[in-house]
């Protein structure tokens, strides 16, 4: 079996800067576990497989270890080999994800790619150390999304010296923290 293989880097238009991202264009799905193993040989944060299905395109986004819910420079850089190099000649791109939905890229003036996230309505939670443990630091606000937390902080400062506990936060059922404050020369800062 032959496979094309593009690596893109997302945000860009120098070689070896931005965020780069695999892409396997195929007729037809493959086996879960063969994906992985491409995933984990290309050994890049993520690795996209794209299908096309009519007037949509279905995608699945693999790390190195595991299949997650969504990637947006993996994304759009599958919007880019698409329109670039596999002879895609509208200006829309409707994605189908089996774990996120619909995804929608679109080509703007100049080349320039956008593309609209799915929504994911975050609330406010009650302060449970159990989930902030592993900072440093105790936030002023949690809030929970569908797969992530959301830690707000006083300062832009609370942010840059922030110090985590990885073994601790592994602890917690959750994709991922992000931590957040307001920025003092921009709207805000988070990591």
């Amino acid at each position: 079996m032959k496979l094309r293989i593009y690596q893109v880097d997302a945000f860009t238009e120098e070689v070896f800067k931005g965020n780069p991202a695999a892409v396997v264009p195929l007729k037809s799905w493959l086996p879960d576990e063969l994906m992985q193993k491409i995933a984990a040989e290309n050994n890049l944060s993520e690795t996209a497989f794209v299908v096309a299905d009519g007037d949509y395109y279905l995608i699945r986004w693999f790390t190195p270890t595991v299949e997650v819910d969504l990637c947006g420079h993996a994304t759009l850089a599958t919007a880019h080999v698409l329109f670039q190099h596999e002879g895609y000649s509208g200006d829309l791109i409707k994605f189908i994800s089996p774990r996120t939905g619909a995804l929608d890229v679109r080509k703007e003036e100049l080349g320039m790619l956008t593309l609209d996230f799915p929504v994911d309505e975050i609330k406010r939670i009650d302060l449970d150390s159990s989930i902030f443990h592993g900072f440093w630091k105790a936030p002023k606000e949690l809030w929970r999304g569908k797969s992530d937390y959301v830690l707000v902080y006083e300062s832009e400062d609370d942010i840059r010296d922030i110090h985590i506990d990885f073994k601790e936060i592994e602890k917690v059922k959750t994709r991922g923290f992000i931590v957040t404050a307001q920025g003092k020369e921009v709207d805000f800062v988070s990591r």
